[in-house]
């Protein structure tokens, strides 16, 4: 079965990685060689399907219902919202706790000063149709 993995961040912490704080960009390349490992593991055993990050969410646009006829649309970031997703992993392994057992790994991902100590990642099964949305 296929599950998404998803992360989180905030606009906070993409300032960090860029620089805009108490780190340099190479601070971060713990993390991102770790990144690279964990994704070329999971490609090497067969279960990675897709991987993405998202850009910083003030390159957001978020799209609401009508008004007079018309999306409303309103640009990013969006103060009420603390985190939001910052990536995700689609794999397809055995069953729902080899998929946790995949996202618990990203707990080992470096980051200076441990920023990302307290980081979480949500693992949901994927409905291949409308008859699996409630598992």
């Amino acid at each position: 079965m296929k599950y998404m993995i998803l992360t989180f961040g905030s606009q906070a912490d993409y300032d960090l990685m860029s620089g805009k704080g108490d780190y340099a960009p190479e601070d971060w390349a713990p993390m991102y060689q770790f990144m690279e490992n964990f994704n070329r593991e999971l490609a090497e055993s067969g279960e990675l399907v897709d991987t993405k990050a998202l850009v910083a969410p003030v390159h957001t646009r978020r799209v609401r219902g009508l008004e007079n006829g018309v999306p409303v649309v309103t640009d990013g970031p969006y103060a009420e919202t603390e985190e939001v997703l910052a990536g995700w992993w689609i794999v397809d392994c055995d069953g729902f706790d080899r998929a946790t057992e995949i996202a618990a790994k990203l707990s080992a991902c470096p980051s200076p000063g441990d920023v990302w100590a307290n980081g979480y990642a949500d693992v949901r099964p994927i409905a291949d149709g409308r008859d699996e949305l409630d598992l």
